[in-house]
């Protein structure tokens, strides 16, 4: 039986974004574009959903681990962007917390604000910042199911120490949604009943 280790299916394509593991991005804007570039490669490659993530460590820009959404591609309801990247993240420093004292601070930088499971996530990955793209907004007029996430999302991860800034860079992040809609990309949400791969 297979298991649900989205992180180890990454597709071929990501390699070339891979290979920059390691190397620094400075900016937030800098990032925020390497981020959409991996949700619109995803798209492109029908790969899987319109998203993309990365963690970074916080003061110096480098960069720790990639994500893009792989739920289709899995057969795994929770492997969004940001969760495929904050598991590659611990892996890669054998960690189960991304605030280990032996390691400098993480942030996660997303194509798109989180959803409700992403949330959650963040709140227990250990991550002191998170800088996001498209809005929840956005991905609800896509047509994705973003879950009830409480109003005051930010600050109530504010209250945890975890600093949020929102849409740098979101008309671009929002474009790569439009083109997934347009090109015919599934909406995977739970309230549509999709078919097993026997066809069922």
């Amino acid at each position: 039986m297979k298991t649900c280790n989205s992180a180890r299916l990454l597709p071929q394509w990501i390699k070339k974004f891979s290979a920059a593991i390691g190397k620094t991005i400075l900016s937030d804007h800098d990032r925020r574009k390497f981020v959409i570039e991996l949700a619109r490669n995803n798209t492109l490659h029908g790969t899987g959903g319109p998203f993309g993530a990365a963690v970074f460590e916080r003061e110096s820009g480098r960069l720790v681990s990639v994500g893009v959404n792989l739920v289709i591609q899995s057969r795994c309801s929770h492997a969004h962007a940001e969760m495929v990247a904050i598991a590659a993240a611990q892996h890669r420093i054998a960690s189960y917390t991304l605030n280990n004292p032996d390691y400098p601070e993480h942030e996660l930088v997303t194509s798109c604000e989180p959803c409700t499971m992403c949330f959650g996530a963040i709140i227990w990955s250990g991550l002191t910042r998170i800088v996001c793209g498209a809005s929840t907004s956005d991905a609800i007029t896509a047509g994705f199911d973003e879950g009830p996430k409480p109003e005051n999302w930010t600050e109530e991860l504010a209250k945890r120490g975890i600093k949020v800034v929102t849409g740098i860079c979101r008309n671009e992040a929002a474009a790569v949604l439009q083109f997934y809609i347009d090109n015919g990309g599934i909406i995977y949400n739970t309230s549509t009943r999709a078919r097993s791969d026997s066809g069922k």
